[in-house]
C-alpha cells in the first residue's frame, strides 16, 4: 500500500521534493497547509512518537520557510525529554529555533537542562550546554549555573569548551554571577588545547566587562597566561588543524591581543609585561597574506590602547604607513582610522606618513578619498600648512566633482584655521575660488569679503587680482559675487592701480572694462538672483566712482525695470532713480562701506554652525523688536527686523511655516520683502540714525549682511510715514522714496489702490537736506493714502518719562466697508511693544465710524533717540485682500 505523499509518515526530503516542486507561491502555501494538517493530526494520535522527530525535522523547515510553527512548541520539549540521543537532537534543535528566552514555556524545560547537564553521556550533555549557550534567561542562568561550574572542571575538552562558551551567555545575561567563574575561566588559560583556550580567552573578556573585579583579578592572574599563550602561538611549528593561509591559529592571536588590550588600558604595569611580546609579534608575522595583516591590525589596536612606549607606538604607526601602500582598499581604510586615532598618542610619528596619506587622497576609492583627507587635516600644523595646501590645490584642479565640495571646505578651513598673513590666505582663497568657487559655501566667500574689508593695504592686490581670475574663471559663482563686490567697492583702485605691490605687474584697466566686468557677470545665463543682485549694486556704485560712465549704467539698470523676478525689478527702479534724481546725495550715499567687524563676524558665523543654538535667541529677560500678532496677539518667539537692502541670503534664519499660520510669513509681508531671505538686523549703535536702523542701512557690520547697500557716513534725520496699498501681487516699490519736491520731510504722500513705484527721496533737490522733526502735539497723523487714515493719540505716564500710551484711530476714506481689518506694528530692537486687541475687525466706509486699538511703546535709549515705527494695515474690499504699509518717524521729539 503506497504512503500518502503528505501523511505523517513523509520523509523530510519528500517534503522538501514537493515544495520545491511548486511553481507559485500559492502552490507552496498548498503544499505548507497539507503538511501542517498532517503533522497535528500525528501530534493528537496517540502511538506515532516513532515519528515524532520527522514532524519536528518537517516543523523546522517550514520555520525556515517563514510559516507559523507554535503548534509544535510543546512537541520540543516532549522530544528532549526522551531517552534517546537521535530525539534528543532534534528536540534541542527544535528548542533553539522554535523559541527564544521570552517564551513562558521555556520555563518548562529547566528541569530537563538540568538532568542532561548532569547526563554521562558526554554528547548529551554537549547538546544540553549548546541549547542553554543560546537560549538561556536571566532566571535559567541563576539555576543552571552550578551545573555550568562543575562542568568546566570536565576532563573533557569538548565539554569544557561548550561549558566556556555557555558562561560567557550567564556572565552575560547575569553579570553579579561573574565572580563565580573568575578562577575557573583563569585555570582554563592553562590548557594546550585551541579550542578550549579560545573560549577560555572569550569567557575572559565577557568577564572584563561585566565586572571591575574580575577585572582587576584577570589583571593579577591572567597576564603571564595570556604572554605564554601568544608567545607559544607565535613560535609554533606548522599544525595543519590551525593553521590559516601559513598563519598558526589566525582567531587565538586576535582574540589573546583583544583580551591583552583590555588588561593593559590604563595599567602601566601590565602594558610593560606585555610591551615584549607585542613588539615581537608586530616584527615576525608576515603582512604578504590577509590573516597576518588581521592579527598585525589588532596587535597595533592593542599597541595603541594600552600604555606602551614610545618606540613600541612608533613601530605600531610604521605597521600603519606599510598598510597605506597595499593594494586592498580596506586594509587601507583601517589604516586611515586607526591613524587618525594615534594622531592625538604620537603626531611626529604620523607626520613621517604624510606623503603616503596624501596620495590616498587622490586615491579612486571614495571612502578612502574622504578618510584620507579628515586625515591630512588633522596633520596641518604652522610649520607645513603650506606645502599641504599647495598639494591640496594642486590637486583640486583635476579632483572628480563629486569630490570638490569636501575637499575645498577643508582647503578653505585650513587656510581660514593657520594664515599667518593676510597675502597667502588671499592668494590661496583665490586659487579655490577660481578653480572650484561653484563649491564653495556661502560663509567661505563672506568671510573672504570681511578679511578684504579689513586689509587697507591690500584692497587694490584684491580688487585686481580678482579682476584678472574673473577674465579666466567668470562660471565660478563664487568668484563672481566676491569679483563684483570688489569692483563695486573699489573700482577706482582697479583702473588707477592703486596700492601696487613689490612683485605685482601692472596691468591696465579703464572704467569702461570695470563696467563691462560686472555687466557680463549679470548677463551670465547660470548666475542666480543673489549674484544678479550684487552686480546691480556693484553698477550703482560705479556710477559715483565713474562719474563718465553713469548714463551707461543707468541704461544697464533701466533694462531690468520690467525683470520677471520682482527683487531685480525693484532694484532696478530704486537705483534707477538715486543715479538719475539725486544726484546731489548719490556720492555721499554710496560711499565705500565701512571696514566690517571681524571679530564680530566670526562669533556670529561660529554660533550659526552650531546646529544645537537656534538661529535667533534674546538675551535672557530682553525683548527687543518685539513684532506683535494682529491684534495685540503676542508671537512666541520673537522675530528681528531684518535688512531690507541687504542681499545676502545665506546668514538668513530660516522661517517654518505649520499649516496654522497665515498664507504669508506676516514678518515678511510687514516688511514688505515677501519671497526673499531675511537676514538679522544688528543692535543700532548710538550715533546711527533711527531711520538707518529700521532700513539696516547704517554702519552695523557685525550683524548687517555683509552687501548692505547703503554706508552713509553723515547722520540723516528721520522721515515720515511712507504709505502704499498693495494687492495680491505687489508693484515695486521705492524703498528710498517719500520726501517729494513739494513736500516737507514731514509730511505724507498718497498712492493710488496699485500704487506706481514710489520714491522715498522724491524731496530732495539739489540744495535740499532732510528737515528737523515737527514739535511735540497731543496727536499725530501716522498714516494717509487716498484709502485710509490713522491718528496716533499720544499720553505719557508721570514717572515713566520712556513708555509712551499710543491710541490709534483708523479711518475709512472710500465708499467700501472694510472687513477682516488687521493692525501690525514692528520697532527696532531698543524699543519694547505690547499691543491690545482692536475696539473690531470691519471699517465702516466713507468715516461713518472708525476702529481703535492702544498699545504701549517703551523707549529703552530714550532721550538719544527718537521712536519710530514699522506698520502694516491688512484687510478685505469685496472678498479681495488688500494691505497697506508705512513707516511713522513723525513723532514728537521726547518720546
Amino acid at each position: 500500500m503506497a504512503l500518502n505523499p503528505f501523511s505523517s509518515g513523509t520523509r523530510l526530503r519528500d517534503m522538501i521534493r514537493a515544495i520545491r516542486a511548486s511553481k507559485t507561491a500559492a502552490e507552496e502555501r498548498a503544499v505548507v497547509r497539507r503538511e501542517c494538517a498532517a503533522i497535528r493530526t500525528a501530534i493528537s494520535e496517540r502511538g506515532q512518537e516513532e515519528l515524532r522527530h520527522r514532524n519536528m525535522a518537517k516543523l523546522m523547515f517550514i520555520h525556515m520557510l517563514g510559516y507559523p510553527t507554535h503548534f509544535g512548541q510543546m512537541e520540543c520539549l516532549k522530544l528532549i525529554a526522551a531517552a534517546g540521543y537521535p530525539e534528543k537532537r532534534i528536540g534541542y534543535l527544535g528548542l533553539m529555533l522554535l523559541l527564544d528566552e521570552r517564551q513562558e514555556v521555556l520555563m518548562l524545560v529547566t528541569n530537563s537542562l538540568k538532568q542532561d547537564l548532569n547526563h554521562s553521556n558526554p554528547f548529551i550533555v554537549g547538546l544540553a550546554l549548546c541549547a542553554l549557550g543560546n537560549i538561556c534567561s536571566a532566571e535559567m542562568a541563576r539555576d543552571l549555573a552550578p551545573e555550568v561550574e562543575k562542568l568546566l572542571r570536565s576532563r573533557d575538552v569538548n565539554t569544557k569548551k561548550k561549558a566556556a562558551l555557555c558562561s560567557v551567555r550567564i556572565v552575560r545575561k547575569v553579570p553579579d554571577l561573574a565572580e563565580n567563574f573568575m578562577g575557573l575561566a583563569a585555570s582554563l588559560l592553562k590548557e594546550k588545547h585551541h579550542g578550549v583556550l579560545i573560549s577560555a580567552v572569550q569567557l575572559c573578556t565577557e568577564l572584563c566587562k561585566a565586572s571591575k573585579d574580575a577585572l582587576e583579578y584577570l589583571r593579577k592572574n591572567c597576564i603571564e597566561g595570556l604572554v605564554r599563550i601568544l608567545r607559544d602561538v607565535s613560535n609554533s611549528s606548522y599544525a595543519p588543524e590551525y593553521d590559516v593561509a601559513g598563519i598558526s591559529d589566525p582567531f587565538l592571536h586576535i582574540r589573546v591581543l583583544k583580551l591583552m588590550r583590555m588588561l593593559g588600558q590604563g595599567d602601566a604595569d601590565c602594558s610593560e609585561y606585555m610591551n615584549d611580546i607585542l613588539a615581537q609579534v608586530a616584527t615576525k608575522t608576515e603582512s604578504n597574506k590577509n590573516a597576518g595583516n588581521a592579527i598585525l591590525y589588532e596587535c597595533v589596536e592593542t599597541i595603541m590602547g594600552i600604555e606602551a612606549t614610545s618606540g613600541l607606538r612608533v613601530l605600531a604607526i610604521n605597521i600603519l604607513g606599510r598598510f597605506l601602500s597595499n593594494r586592498d582598499n580596506n586594509i587601507r581604510y583601517v589604516a586611515l582610522n586607526i591613524l587618525m586615532r594615534a594622531i592625538t598618542v604620537d603626531t611626529q610619528a604620523v607626520q613621517r606618513h604624510r606623503v603616503t596619506i596624501l596620495e590616498c587622497v587622490k586615491d579612486a576609492d571614495a571612502s578612502i578619498r574622504k578618510r584620507a583627507l579628515e586625515l591630512v587635516f588633522l596633520l596641518v600644523n604652522d610649520t607645513n600648512v603650506k606645502p599641504l595646501t599647495k598639494e591640496l590645490v594642486d590637486y583640486l584642479d583635476v579632483a572628480d566633482p563629486d569630490f570638490k565640495e569636501d575637499l575645498t571646505a577643508k582647503i578653505c578651513s585650513i587656510t581660514e584655521k593657520f594664515s599667518q598673513e593676510k597675502l597667502w590666505y588671499l592668494d590661496q582663497m583665490l586659487k579655490v575660488l577660481s578653480l572650484a568657487g561653484n563649491h564653495v559655501k556661502d560663509d567661505v566667500w563672506h568671510a573672504l569679503i570681511v578679511v578684504i574689508s579689513n586689509a587697507s593695504e591690500l584692497q587694490g592686490y584684491a580688487v585686481r587680482s580678482l579682476y584678472t581670475a574673473l577674465q579666466a574663471y567668470s562660471e565660478q559663482g563664487s568668484l563672481l559675487r566676491v569679483a563684483v563686490w570688489c569692483i563695486g567697492e573699489y573700482g577706482e583702485m582697479l583702473v588707477n592701480n592703486v596700492g601696487m605691490l613689490e612683485a605685482e605687474p601692472p596691468i591696465t584697466v579703464t572704467e569702461s572694462d570695470a563696467v563691462d566686468a560686472v555687466e557680463l557677470g549679470f548677463n551670465r545665463y547660470s548666475a542666480d538672483v543673489t549674484t544678479r543682485s550684487m552686480c546691480l549694486v556693484a553698477l550703482l556704485k560705479l556710477s559715483s566712482r565713474f562719474p563718465s560712465m553713469s548714463e551707461r549704467i543707468k541704461q544697464i539698470v533701466a533694462q531690468n525695470k520690467e525683470n520677471m523676478v520682482l527683487e531685480l525689478q525693484q532694484r532696478s527702479i530704486e537705483f534707477g532713480s538715486i543715479i538719475q534724481r539725486h544726484q546731489s546725495i548719490r556720492s555721499s550715499l554710496l560711499e565705500r562701506m565701512p571696514v566690517l567687524d571681524e571679530a564680530a563676524y566670526l562669533v556670529k558665523r561660529a554660533s550659526a554652525t552650531q546646529a544645537t543654538i537656534p538661529a535667533y535667541k534674546p538675551a535672557s529677560g530682553v525683548t527687543p523688536g518685539d513684532l506683535k500678532l494682529p491684534n495685540g496677539v503676542a508671537k512666541p518667539a520673537a522675530a528681528p527686523l531684518v535688512d531690507l537692502l541687504d542681499l545676502s541670503s545665506d546668514d538668513a534664519p530660516v522661517t517654518s511655516t505649520s499649516a496654522t499660520t497665515t498664507p504669508n510669513d506676516f514678518l515678511q509681508d510687514l516688511l514688505g520683502i515677501g519671497g526673499t531671505n531675511l537676514s538679522t538686523a544688528g543692535v543700532p549703535s548710538a550715533s546711527t540714525d533711527i531711520l538707518m536702523d529700521l532700513l539696516s542701512i547704517g554702519p552695523s557690520p557685525s550683524q548687517n549682511g555683509l552687501l548692505d547697500l547703503i554706508s552713509p557716513a553723515q547722520e540723516q534725520k528721520p522721515v515720515s510715514a511712507v504709505p502704499q496699498v498693495v494687492s495680491l501681487v505687489p508693484e515695486p516699490m521705492d524703498l528710498l522714496g517719500s520726501l517729494s519736491s513739494s513736500a516737507s520731510s514731514s509730511g505724507t504722500k498718497s498712492s493710488t489702490v496699485v500704487p506706481q513705484a514710489a520714491d522715498l527721496l522724491d524731496g530732495l533737490s539739489a540744495s535740499t537736506s532732510v528737515s528737523g522733526l515737527d514739535d511735540a502735539c497731543p496727536s499725530i497723523t501716522a498714516f494717509q493714502s487716498a484709502t485710509l487714515k490713522i491718528v496716533f493719540d499720544l499720553r505719557k505716564q508721570l514717572g515713566k518719562p520712556q513708555e509712551t500710551t499710543i491710541h490709534a484711530t483708523f479711518t475709512n476714506l472710500t465708499s467700501t466697508t472694510y472687513t477682516d481689518f488687521i493692525f501690525q506694528a514692528a520697532v527696532p530692537k531698543f524699543i519694547q511693544l505690547r499691543l491690545d486687541p482692536a475696539s473690531g475687525n470691519v471699517v465702516p466706509a466713507s468715516g461713518k465710524g472708525s476702529v481703535t486699538q492702544g498699545f504701549n511703546v517703551t523707549n529703552s535709549q530714550h532721550g538719544q533717540k527718537p521712536l519710530a515705527m514699522r506698520i502694516r494695515m491688512s484687510y478685505k474690499v469685496n472678498g479681495e485682500d488688500r494691505l497697506e504699509q508705512g513707516l511713522v518717524s513723525n513723532f514728537p521729539p521726547g518720546l
